[in-house]
């Protein structure tokens, strides 16, 4: 018996409900915009017109039009596994052409201060590692699972990550790039934006600015350890850390779409002379990273 067309698709979406989940909710072409948790997407929020929310498993997704261009707005959720899970769903149910995160982070780089906008280059895993074996004679690390050059802190070696099909031998990546043609759009709009420099009766020392270059790292870790920032600075060279960028980055890169990466210091990570300082300039951070992002994503073509 040939059962209707209409009755074998609703047995197949029946028996397969992950795959119905996972089908396009919008076909429009949008930017996504990302930010980890509520303090950071408050200004984005309100600055979308034309709302319509999808809810996906607990997520969010707003689409609108920010700036005049149609957005996919969202919150990944703080850390590496969240925002690279969300992300992917996202680019499964959306028709996303760009991604661009706006949030804040601590600062590692001792010519930036508290408030400054950073875009960076590339992004790293830095706590993609191997914790090495203690012996009479140091730290132990089988030269195959030691897998770049870069030094260690104590036990920890820094590893590199291997893609979704490579094959044998293909070198593991450290870095996940920023696309270039969104760093070009970078820096046009940097020395155009007026950046926020008190927070309530609370002011910056100096002016933010907005840099663009240079490497950043992300870790499922909240840094302020003066010693750990040290070292991720002296050994790659990084300017900001952060708890997402660098996975959101890597989806991006196997998605092969444009990603670029907004973040505000809303802290030193451990260098400062005092108790941490994100709460006292988380507002002010995430309004500044927003000011730029919109900013940018005016600017887009």
């Amino acid at each position: 018996m040939r059962l209707p067309a209409l009755v074998l698709a609703c047995l197949f979406l029946a028996v397969s409900p992950a795959l119905a989940l996972a089908q396009r909710l919008d076909e429009t072409p949008r930017v996504a915009v990302i930010s980890a948790f509520p303090p950071e997407i408050g200004a984005l929020n309100a600055a979308t017109s034309e709302q319509k929310t999808f809810d996906v498993h607990g997520v969010a997704f707003t689409t609108g039009r920010l700036e005049g261009k149609p957005v996919v707005v969202f919150l990944s959720g703080v850390s590496m596994v969240n925002a690279a899970m969300t992300t992917q769903m996202a680019l499964d149910r959306f028709n996303i052409t760009r991604i661009v995160f706006s949030g804040i982070a601590g600062g590692v780089d001792e010519s930036l201060d508290i408030g400054d906008v950073v875009v960076a280059d590339q992004w790293a895993q830095n706590l993609e590692s191997a914790f090495a074996r203690e012996t009479d004679k140091g730290f132990d690390v089988a030269p195959s699972i030691r897998t770049t050059p870069l030094a260690n802190f104590g036990m920890i070696y820094p590893r590199g990550i291997h893609m979704p099909g490579d094959t044998l031998g293909t070198p593991a990546r450290v870095w996940f790039p920023t696309d270039p043609a969104l760093l070009d759009t970078a820096r046009k709009v940097a020395a155009k934006v007026a950046l926020q420099r008190c927070a309530a009766d609370k002011c910056l020392v100096h002016p933010p600015k907005v840099v663009v270059g240079g490497n950043g790292v992300s870790a499922p870790v909240f840094l302020d350890n003066a010693a750990y920032r040290k070292y991720l600075r002296a050994t790659f060279e990084a300017r900001v850390v952060d708890m997402e960028s660098a996975a959101v980055a890597h989806v991006a890169l196997v998605n092969k779409t444009p990603f670029v990466a907004f973040r505000s210091l809303s802290d030193l990570a451990g260098g400062g002379a005092g108790a941490n300082e994100m709460h006292t300039f988380m507002a002010l951070a995430s309004d500044n990273s927003a000011t730029v992002v919109k900013a940018f994503v005016k600017a887009l073509p």
